[in-house]
């Protein structure tokens, strides 16, 4: 029975271990559950309502012209990398915004966290500023 234990531990203490890793990624530089308003879209200011938020570790979230959305993100900081990208799917006038910010979150390698400012870019020169509420 000595060598069932040890089999044992050895299939269960790397599970252990990775429950206590730490966050990396983005959600742990920011406040939690804190929501952030796009100001700037490629050196742009922006004319419509966007958020991105913070819910859980690895997750964002957020409010687009029309629709809601959401992703995981699991990069660690600085890095940045949308995964399994959903959004709802209803109509309104600023569809075309909503599209070019998608199109944009979706070219975003990099963040930066400075107090109140978070900044998204893209390797191709794409970016998004974004302003603690």
């Amino acid at each position: 029975m000595k060598y069932s234990n040890n089999i044992v531990a050895v299939f269960f203490l790397p599970l252990a271990l990775a429950a206590c890793t730490p966050d990396e990624s983005l959600t742990a530089f920011v406040p939690p559950g804190s929501t952030w308003t796009l100001i700037e879209m490629n050196g742009e200011p922006v004319r419509f309502d966007t958020t991105l938020t913070f819910p859980e570790p690895g997750r964002i979230e957020g409010q687009a012209v029309c629709n809601r959305y959401s992703a995981a993100q699991t990069a660690p900081y600085p890095w940045f990398d949308a995964e399994d990208f959903v959004a709802t799917k209803m109509a309104c006038d600023g569809l075309a915004d909503e599209q070019a910010y998608f199109d944009t979150l979706a070219s975003i390698a990099f963040s930066e966290v400075s107090g109140p400012s978070l900044a998204l870019s893209g390797e191709s020169g794409e970016e998004l500023i974004f302003a603690l509420q």
